[in-house]
């Protein structure tokens, strides 16, 4: 193998990716012209529709895993889903696979990948207080799938590049809360899929998403009540809001203008119902762990600044009060180990996956633990489990292929490393991959 074989390699697939973009604007406006399904206008675009729900496919899990997986309260996801399909018959683009999921993460702010995949947190759901707001709330993610924003931001010159190589570019975005942390621990983030929406794309959502729950029955106070929240959360900014706003940025006068189309456009609707008791039925079981929610996300603000100690202090006391909480464990988990407490890290780690075996993050954390104590043949077998649940993350290919150097098993471990290179050819793991490659005589240097 020649030298910088596997470099060379990475950088013809991206050189690859970039001509497949360039034949697409010149192949003809079959991809690079279409028609906007909410304006009816012709629009730039080289993302295609299937793109959209492939890219979705390939991303939405990893970040429902970041944000602690989809909620083990069936009956609250079950409810969410209802409200949200209650909508779809009245959207512009009523084909497209949505799904609407409650993740177990503690920070306000709901989400939507481009193909349809829609999340809402704990957090928000503790800040509605009833099913139109819910519904609004819904209505306008499915705003910025129906506009197709995510797939104009993609289309233009600016992000292009960056999110066709979306396989290097997992990790570190504003969307996470702890971007260094996610770093160290190599799991994957959210990804550019999930980059700031201009006030304009706020603008058209919240036009859309009256319109939709609107028709759907639901009555428009529901809308300005939303809108309400989020002025009063914007103007009293605080840690928990952070990624929210960020992502989303709220105004005077989106809430003005749900006012005025309270007065006007949707007067009809003031005799709707809200379905509050219902709203409040379905939220008991979350409503009555909200402390510990509350102070989970204290910690996880407190963790993001390095504050350990407190941020432990404030996860204790969440536990105490949810002692089987997925995301409690999987946070103090993380706290300890950033602290470099491996051994307390592995006992909240092994917790977390007999709370949630089906979800991924806690085997990552635990293989990652259990590497750090030299446990190297149980902390293959965690990264094994962790790509059979969420796979995708090249990292955990590197883990594999450091848990099998430290068993002793070279040939594997080159394997590993091989295929991690493939998918990554920049910074320190990339390096001591490439490094073990050639010392062990798998790339051979030039004289």
């Amino acid at each position: 193998m020649k030298n910088d074989s596997l470099k060379n390699e990475s950088r013809l697939m991206t050189r690859r990716k970039f001509l497949w973009i360039t034949s697409m604007s010149a192949a003809g406006f079959a991809v690079g012209c279409a028609i906007n399904p909410v304006t009816g206008e012709k629009q730039l675009m080289l993302v295609s529709e299937d793109s959209e729900i492939q890219l979705d496919k390939q991303n939405s899990p990893h970040q429902f895993s970041s944000d602690y997986g989809l909620t083990q309260d069936s009956a609250l996801n079950s409810y969410v889903s209802q409200v949200g399909k209650k909508l779809l018959s009245h959207t512009h683009r009523p084909q497209m696979p949505y799904s609407f999921n409650v993740v177990n993460a503690t920070y306000i702010n709901a989400y939507a990948f481009p193909g349809g995949s829609i999340a809402t947190t704990r957090g928000i759901l503790l800040k509605l207080k009833n099913e139109a707001e819910l519904a609004s709330l819904l209505g306008h993610e499915l705003g910025h799938v129906n506009a197709r924003h995510t797939a104009q931001q993609m289309s233009k010159s600016t992000l292009v590049s960056g999110l066709m190589n979306i396989g290097q570019a997992y990790i570190g975005s504003k969307y996470s809360q702890y971007a260094d942390l996610t770093g160290q621990l190599g799991m994957l983030g959210a990804t550019m899929l999930l980059a700031s929406y201009s006030r304009d794309h706020e603008r058209q959502a919240d036009e859309l998403g009256n319109q939709y729950m609107v028709a759907s029955g639901y009555n428009t106070s529901g809308f300005v009540g939303l809108m309400e929240m989020l002025n009063t959360l914007s103007k009293n900014k605080s840690e928990a809001t952070a990624v929210l706003f960020s992502t989303h940025p709220m105004s005077d006068e989106r809430y003005q203008t749900a006012v005025r189309n309270a007065q006007s456009k949707y007067r009809v609707s003031n005799d709707y119902p809200v379905n509050k008791e219902r709203y409040m039925d379905n939220t008991a079981k979350l409503r009555a762990v909200k402390d510990a929610v509350e102070d989970m996300e204290k910690g996880g603000n407190a963790m993001g600044a390095q504050r350990y100690d407190e941020a432990e202090s404030y996860l204790q006391n969440a536990l105490r009060q949810v002692p089987g909480d997925y995301t409690g464990l999987a946070m103090m988990s993380k706290c300890l180990m950033m602290q470099e407490n491996y051994a307390d890290a592995l006992n909240y780690a092994n917790r977390a996956k007999q709370v949630y075996p089906r979800e991924g993050q806690a085997y990552h954390l635990s293989g990652f633990a259990k590497i750090k104590r030299k446990q190297y043949d149980s902390a293959y077998q965690d990264f094994s489990t962790y790509q059979k649940l969420l796979p995708g993350n090249p990292n955990a290919v590197f883990f594999k292929g450091l848990s099998l150097e430290g068993m002793g098993h070279k040939a594997q471990a080159a394997n590993e490393y091989t295929q991690y290179l493939q998918a990554v050819n920049q910074g320190e793991q990339a390096k001591y991959a490439y490094q073990r490659l050639t010392e062990w005589g798998y790339i051979k240097t030039q004289k």
